[in-house]
């Protein structure tokens, strides 16, 4: 199948151009950038040389759909979607932090607590946890943002402002922000009959000295979904989570002996497996937006996302 893994478009007005691990970022003229969401998958931070088929459009569709939902609390960069792929916004400075925020021991913070480890980026976890239980208060527990093939790192707020990599008063309010944002996203999931694990939020400041919220949110990428129903006796009974979140993925991964150390190299992924990846994020997009999927057409997706940018910008 058809899969947009990286792109090279010359848009009206065109600056520059990133590329991250999965999305693309055109800078244009008057402090405009157009990202595109590849069908790339990236996992342990290792993009995987395979794409996955609709895996961009559920991305954008899904951080475009919360962007409109938490917009009254936090504002974004967020101005047009122009193709199911693409997002167009004002440009910002990132920060150079990613804000994770975690309503319960699972994934990372389960693997470092299960080696011995009672603190994450400084702050305490309590004794006597089990995997995937509910933490008395989400935790906020930052990562520096790593460029394409390194490593995020965890970090401290102490280092992060010890550091000089974001001021007090701007990280107070990257802290208000993600809290906020999280005890929206978890309103949201309870009304899907989800519950919202542990996410993280990026942030940039615009021209004009503005927090706003940018990249994506509450996405299966950047987001981990337990079912609701049946949680409570899966925990008493020790038994693992039903979950909505890329951790199948890195499960695959791990069960095939790749977790991205150095030496490891990533396993052969068949066509019948991607398949099965991209039907998985279509379900996660079902029941984290309470919507159908509606496939675009992906015949000749860099001159559908061409056309559709190009007619945008030229309006």
């Amino acid at each position: 199948m058809n899969t947009l893994m990286s792109t090279d478009f010359n848009f009206p007005g065109q600056k520059s151009v990133y590329k991250g691990k999965v999305r693309e970022v055109y800078t244009l003229e008057n402090d405009v950038l157009v990202m595109v969401a590849t069908d790339r998958l990236s996992a342990f931070d290792v993009v995987m040389p395979k794409g996955i088929p609709y895996k961009g459009q559920i991305l954008n569709q899904i951080a475009t759909k919360m962007m409109k939902d938490t917009e009254d609390i936090v504002p974004n960069w967020l101005m047009a979607t122009p193709d199911p792929n693409v997002a167009v916004g004002k440009a910002c400075e990132p920060f150079k932090v990613e804000m994770v925020i975690r309503g319960y021991m699972s994934g990372h913070a389960a693997r470092e607590y299960k080696s011995g480890k009672r603190l994450l980026c400084g702050v305490p976890m309590p004794e006597g946890m089990k995997e995937n239980d509910k933490f008395p208060e989400p935790i906020i527990t930052p990562a520096t943002k790593a460029e394409k093939g390194d490593h995020d790192e965890d970090i401290s707020k102490e280092d992060i402002l010890k550091r000089g990599i974001v001021s007090k008063e701007d990280y107070e309010v990257l802290e208000k922000y993600t809290r906020a944002l999280f005890q929206r996203g978890t309103e949201i999931a309870a009304k899907r009959g989800l519950i919202l694990v542990d996410t993280k939020y990026e942030f940039g400041k615009t021209k004009d000295g503005e927090i706003v919220l940018i990249d994506e949110i509450h996405t299966p990428d950047s987001s981990r979904y337990f079912y609701a129903e049946g949680y409570e006796e899966r925990q008493e009974k020790g038994e693992a989570q039903k979950q909505l979140s890329k951790e199948f993925v890195r499960q695959w991964l791990i069960s095939n002996g790749f977790q991205g150390l150095e030496g490891q190299s990533v396993p052969e992924m068949s066509d019948e497996y991607i398949e099965s990846v991209s039907n998985r994020y279509i379900e996660l997009y079902e029941n984290i937006t309470g919507e159908q999927f509606v496939k675009s057409d992906i015949s000749n997706l860099q001159h559908r996302i061409l056309e559709n940018v190009t007619a945008y910008l030229e309006k």
